[in-house]
């Protein structure tokens, strides 16, 4: 990658991590955090459903697995915070690999491999809700320890810097997979499975490692979650509402584009809380906009917003041209 390739993503990073030095409200600093949180999740999901067109419905199963892996650590075994997330964004992409490949060895895509995922988070998420070691419906409860070891701050700036910080390696990654030839045989699979295996790509190996690298991204965000509000159950970390929030935000945003899920995650996430907001805090409510905001994308904005950028440039030009 060119240091062109990397400017947009530098200045981005550069004037989010200016935000909550700005003296934003708790409230709002809390938003700018679980949106992020949400972008990454996105991030995630956009490596295997936006370059790889692996779409799936179930990455609660892997932002599950990194959340509940970041606090069992902590809590039955006494592992630093730093160790238990990491832990848990290893297990994430172990889970990963484990649900590929006996997805992509069957054969299994399009639909019928997002029903597949759907059933892998449900299954989780009913284990976990029954397990001893897990808290069962009661759910684990982080102790309140501030301090840098244990991930938590007094100041919860410095914990939206970290968050930050994990959705720019995110980004990083993203923006390798639009230059570098694992990405171009990503794609290449997206397009035409049959025809790139005639190229001599291993089709299989290539998606084991995207959903691989979604999965480790994905349980990120789920350590970060429970490190951030310190309590963790079964519909927290294996519900639908981080497979549909992860699914949406590069689909608004713009599927299978670098900054696509951060720019998605933004616009939902802020939408939805003015909407509730507004409405009076009617339970539900932000659904409600959330698929309204769908069926406009794929309706007038098929690429997403940045891809309706693009589309005015496009157009804007072909204007000047005539013009000329």
């Amino acid at each position: 990658m060119s240091p062109r390739d990397l400017l947009p993503l530098v200045l981005a990073l550069a004037a989010l991590a200016v935000l909550p030095f700005l003296g934003l409200s708790g409230s709002v600093l809390n938003f700018l955090v679980t949106t992020l949180i949400v972008a990454l999740a996105g991030l995630g999901w956009n490596v295997l459903g936006g370059f790889g067109g692996q779409y799936s419905f179930g990455h609660a199963a892997f932002f599950g697995t990194g959340a509940y892996a970041t606090a069992v650590l902590q809590l039955k075994f006494g592992w630093n915070a730093w160790g238990a997330l990491a832990a848990g964004i290893g297990l994430g992409a172990l889970v990963g690999l484990a649900i590929g490949y006996l997805s992509f060895r069957a054969g299994l895509r399009g639909s019928y491999f997002a029903l597949v995922t759907l059933a892998f988070a449900e299954v989780f998420r009913i284990l976990a809700n029954s397990a001893d070691f897990t808290g069962g419906a009661a759910g684990l409860l982080l102790k309140l320890q501030p301090g840098v070891a244990t991930l938590q701050f007094a100041d919860r700036r410095f914990f939206y810097l970290l968050v930050l910080a994990f959705v720019g390696v995110a980004l990083l990654a993203s923006r390798w997979l639009e230059r570098s030839r694992f990405g171009a045989h990503l794609i290449a699979v997206r397009e035409n499975e049959e025809a790139a295996r005639a190229l001599g790509v291993d089709a299989l190996a290539v998606k084991l490692r995207a959903i691989a690298l979604s999965a480790a991204i994905t349980a990120a965000a789920g350590g970060l979650y429970v490190q951030y509000f310190l309590y963790l159950d079964a519909t927290v970390a294996y519900g639908t509402w981080i497979s549909v929030e992860a699914l949406l935000a590069p689909i608004v945003g713009g599927i299978g584009t670098a900054f696509g899920p951060l720019v998605g995650a933004l616009a939902l996430q802020g939408l939805g809380e003015v909407t509730k907001h507004l409405a009076g805090g009617i339970p539900g409510i932000d659904l409600v906009v959330f698929g309204a905001c769908l069926i406009a994308v794929i309706a007038f904005a098929p690429q997403g917003l940045l891809g309706l950028r693009r589309r005015r440039k496009v157009a804007g030009k072909s204007v000047a041209a005539a013009g000329a």
